[in-house]
């Protein structure tokens, strides 16, 4: 019932702050076949309160790069699929690989 902005805002903002602090995070997300998971991690470009926490993470990642002064950052990040017991790089070059 509630769009991908407020989702955003309420839990993984406080997680990519910490993160921003130099903190490892995560964003786990579990559920049946079809319950909205992928939506809710990538989203729609428009309208954009439907962004997902992937773009919206992103965004808020770089603009504080920008805004740091006299700081490195090495930035990390992962995008795993687990499905029947098989695991795939969702950025990677060829999603359909399975890992090992």
């Amino acid at each position: 019932e509630h769009s991908t902005e407020h989702i955003y805002n309420e839990i993984a903002y406080p997680l990519v702050e910490g993160v921003m602090e130099g903190y490892n995070g995560t964003i786990f997300a579990y559920g049946q076949t079809g319950s909205g998971k992928s939506f809710t991690m990538q989203g729609v470009a428009d309208p954009s309160s439907q962004k997902g926490i992937i773009p919206r993470a992103f965004e808020h990642i770089f603009e504080s790069i920008q805004c740091a002064e006299n700081t490195k950052f090495l930035l990390r990040a992962s995008y795993l699929e687990i499905y029947n017991e098989d695991i795939r790089d969702l950025l990677g070059a060829d999603t359909k690989q399975k890992l090992e």
